[in-house]
């Protein structure tokens, strides 16, 4: 169960743009409820756009500028809710001036699965909400990665960037909740599964950093800080490679597979 995220909502004291990290499927009806308390039609009214996309580039970026500036059809507020399971980095830059210059009764929603994903300068600009219940699965998919041969290892990452076999519902205009179930696009998953590689690894070494730690092992204590140093300093590059257009994220995934220590 996620949250109630209307108790960070304030109708009297609306903020000019919020940033909803979880599951867009549970998120979005919530804030189309809170939306629609405010007294605003989310049906057929051309002051409110839902957009819900799989990957939101530098193109998206540049309508979602037209759209915001434009003078609205009504006297009451511009919505807009943009869910993306990730933001490319190009279109991230362009986005940046339009959340830093408040738009006069304009509010955005950006629902994302992590918050992470996204520049810190970007973040910066919003009033942070996180609905997220962890990463069970891929956690799980992470402890068995790292005791992985290399080749089982490079199998594993072919299995989990299989293409969706499911078209993408793209763009929503002034709309409802998309009836359509967005899956998560080879990008979005291989974030998910580095976030959960991520905090396995660091539990795993400092484990092994504590333990010899307790034993007056030096040597093994500079290895483990070394390994982790190099580990964390890769998924950084991955991530930011994996928000530009046209990057692999095949061969980005098998790098990690490289890098990853067997523990």
């Amino acid at each position: 169960m996620i949250q109630n995220i209307s108790k960070h909502l304030n109708k009297n004291n609306l903020h000019h743009a919020y940033l909803i990290e979880g599951k867009r499927e549970e998120i979005v009806p919530e804030i189309l409820d809170f939306i629609k308390d405010l007294g605003i039609d989310t049906n057929a009214n051309p002051d409110f756009i839902n957009i819900s996309l799989d990957s939101f580039k530098i193109e998206d970026a540049r309508n979602l500028k037209s759209y915001a500036v434009e003078k609205g059809f009504s006297l009451n507020k511009k919505i807009f809710i943009i869910s993306a399971n990730n933001f490319l980095l190009e279109a991230q830059n362009c986005l940046l001036k339009m959340f830093e210059e408040p738009i006069k009764n304009t509010h955005f929603f950006l629902v994302v699965p992590d918050a992470n994903s996204l520049l810190k300068t970007l973040v910066s600009r919003f009033y942070l909400i996180s609905t997220r219940q962890g990463l069970a699965e891929e956690m799980k998919d992470a402890e068995r990665f790292i005791n992985m041969s290399l080749k089982d290892r490079i199998d594993f990452i072919k299995d989990l960037l299989v293409e969706p076999e499911e078209e993408d519902l793209v763009v929503g205009v002034p709309s409802s909740t998309p009836t359509t179930k967005l899956l998560d696009s080879t990008r979005s998953k291989a974030l998910k599964f580095l976030n959960a590689l991520e905090a396995v690894l660091h539990r795993k070494l400092v484990k092994n950093f504590s333990g010899l730690t307790l034993l007056g092992v030096s040597s093994g204590i500079h290895t483990i800080q070394n390994s982790l140093q190099v580990c964390l300093q890769h998924f950084f590059k991955v991530r930011e490679f994996l928000r530009m257009p046209g990057s692999s994220t095949k061969i980005l995934m098998e790098s990690v597979a490289l890098v990853v220590p067997n523990l």
